[in-house]
């Protein structure tokens, strides 16, 4: 079936293939997330195009980034040459902000990278047109949250991405929720290219919409991110090398031999099942929620991914 269909239609898909979910105002115990995916269907999934999908490896593990082309392209292309060229290898983990974001960087460049580098930036292109929007599109997919926002007129979800719009000005854009990564840059707004990433770690900083370049979502990995050790610098900046995480190497999926690509997939946000979880979080019933919420924001929904090899 196809996936572009709004919450409405695919919740009323939910409710006639899982009698279980709880209709607001029910008091019949709501089905979990365990429940909900256990019953998906094998089309709601998806597996990352493996040009889209960055394979990160720290000293400490792996890290999953899928990039997101339909809204930031010259961001994701320079950073497709980037690692490409290798240029993220032997990198670091230079600051961590409690409760906002982990960022990576060449250690030898200070915060506005203006210092020399460790590594040049070879083919890739040193400043960039900024993207922090882009054009309404109507046809592009999207799956629209029915308790709105704060920051924008309209919030839901885009491919596995959570997504702002703006009919009215004409916009949208990806949002900093959690897991969110985007591109540091210094003031100028197109200081940004890619070669410093961060994710956001903590509570949402919707106040930088629309003022840095999102490019992507950490899908798995999350934890060797936020369970660092904060940085004791201003705004969280490590103050010696032995704090650093080192970075041993950033591939992508599409360079890897296909034995070697990580083996995941992420549930489809267009998909009914991803309705019933929306649903099941907004309107909760069980031994322990007696007042359920009947509203949900964009950022506390989390967009299930497995790895493959773990199915049945």
């Amino acid at each position: 079936m196809p996936y572009r269909r709004h919450l409405a239609a695919t919740l009323a898909i939910c409710l006639l293939a899982l009698p279980a979910l709880a209709a607001p105002g029910s008091t019949t115990p709501t089905p979990t997330a365990a429940q909900l995916l256990a019953s998906s269907k094998p089309a709601e999934w998806r597996t990352p195009d493996p040009r889209n999908l960055l394979v990160m490896q720290l000293s400490t593990g792996r890290v999953l980034i899928e990039l997101a082309p339909d809204f930031t392209p010259r961001h994701v292309a320079n950073i497709r040459t980037l690692a490409h060229e290798h240029y993220y290898d032997g990198l670091a983990i230079v600051r961590v902000q409690d409760n906002f974001v982990t960022q990576w960087d060449d250690p030898a460049g200070d915060d506005g990278g203006d210092k020399a580098k460790l590594h040049p930036l070879g083919t890739a292109q040193a400043t960039l047109a900024p993207e922090f929007t882009r054009p309404f599109d109507a046809k592009l997919p999207f799956t629209r949250l029915p308790d709105g926002d704060m920051y924008a007129p309209e919030v839901g979800f885009s491919e596995g991405f959570p997504v702002a719009r703006n009919r009215k000005a004409g916009q949208e854009w990806l949002t900093h929720c959690y897991g969110m990564v985007g591109v540091g840059r210094d003031n100028p707004p197109d200081s940004g290219n890619g070669s410093a990433l961060y994710a956001v770690i903590g509570q949402a900083p919707r106040r930088l919409d629309r003022n840095l370049a999102v490019v992507g979502r950490v899908i798995e990995g999350m934890p060797l991110l936020f369970g660092l050790p904060r940085g004791s610098g201003p705004m969280g900046f490590y103050t010696t090398a032995a704090q650093r995480t080192l970075i041993e190497s950033v591939r992508l999926a599409a360079d890897l031999p296909p034995a070697q690509r990580p083996a995941v997939q992420v549930l489809r946000t267009g998909s009914p099942t991803f309705a019933a979880l929306i649903e099941a979080q907004r309107n909760r019933h069980d031994a322990f929620y007696t007042v359920p919420a009947g509203h949900i924001d964009l950022c506390s929904i989390d967009i299930p991914v497995r790895s493959v090899s773990a199915r049945p």
